[in-house]
């Protein structure tokens, strides 16, 4: 078992970094600020002196942890930190292979495709390549995702082990977003048995009227569906034949990623 901190014979007190424990804070401050904060935001909500902010500031954006809005005179997280969390997480190779086939899949299908794993209650969203249509989706990396009602949620879970799968339904309230949304565990299930059959999820306006998305699992090299990719775009630009060549294009994306991580599909799965 591993220990938190190694033993040692001094108290904690002793062995602790103020600046360290102050630039932590800052982190975890603008974790929750994804459009960022000006310094004197983020100096007010920390409580430290202003020279000792910017000083832990200007220190984070040199080593590339935040990024600096000229413009806006914000500070926010980069993605830095995220390698550093997919890293922890024995996943960094994920991340490096997603990416690149994220710009291919939005090349083809000309809609936002966007790319999310599991978080500890719901769906995290983790990067996006943006759509080549002037209206197209955002969202910032870390941000959540309903699992109950988003493709990308059920994707996954399909595919999960009952025992992993039984812990997330356990968090899940089924809030319902309009007429379409889900808002039931039997018919969740019915729902994640259907995507198994198929390959693919679907968010058919469950959380925003007029916008659909399509998604699949990524599998790694266990089986394990270790997260989704997906496309998002207004119901008008994917009629039902957009639709059937767009679910091909994303289950055939998923395909590749998964083969990149060393998954190899069974002879029933074809």
């Amino acid at each position: 078992m591993e220990n938190a901190l190694p033993n040692m014979e001094k108290s904690a007190e002793g062995y602790k970094v103020p600046n360290l424990e102050k630039g932590l804070a800052v982190l975890e401050y603008l974790s929750l600020r994804p459009k960022g904060e000006s310094l004197q935001a983020i100096k007010a909500a920390v409580d430290l002196s202003q020279t000792t902010v910017y000083r832990i500031l200007n220190t984070l954006v040199r080593l590339e942890y935040l990024m600096y809005n000229e413009d806006t005179k914000r500070y926010r997280l980069s993605m830095k930190l995220l390698n550093l969390g997919f890293r922890s997480l024995n996943e960094h190779n994920l991340l490096e292979t997603v990416i690149p086939r994220l710009s291919d899949l939005r090349d083809r299908v000309k809609e936002t495709a966007c790319f999310g794993v599991l978080g500890d209650e719901k769906g995290l969203f983790i990067e996006q390549a943006q759509g080549h249509h002037s209206f197209r989706f955002m969202l910032s990396p870390g941000k959540p995702f309903e699992l109950h009602c988003s493709a990308p949620g059920k994707a996954i879970m399909a595919y999960l082990p009952n025992t992993v799968r039984d812990r997330y339904l356990s968090y899940m309230t089924f809030v319902r977003y309009n007429a379409r949304t889900i808002t039931t565990r039997e018919h969740y299930l019915e729902e994640l048995e259907q995507v198994r059959k198929q390959g693919y999820a679907l968010d058919n306006e469950e959380e925003l009227s007029g916008v659909i998305c399509i998604g699949a699992p990524i599998f790694n090299y266990t089986g394990y569906p270790c997260g989704a990719i997906w496309i998002s775009g207004p119901k008008d630009r994917l009629p039902k034949e957009v639709m059937r060549s767009s679910i091909a294009s994303v289950k055939e994306m998923a395909g590749v990623i998964s083969s990149e991580l060393g998954y190899k599909r069974m002879k029933n799965e074809e």
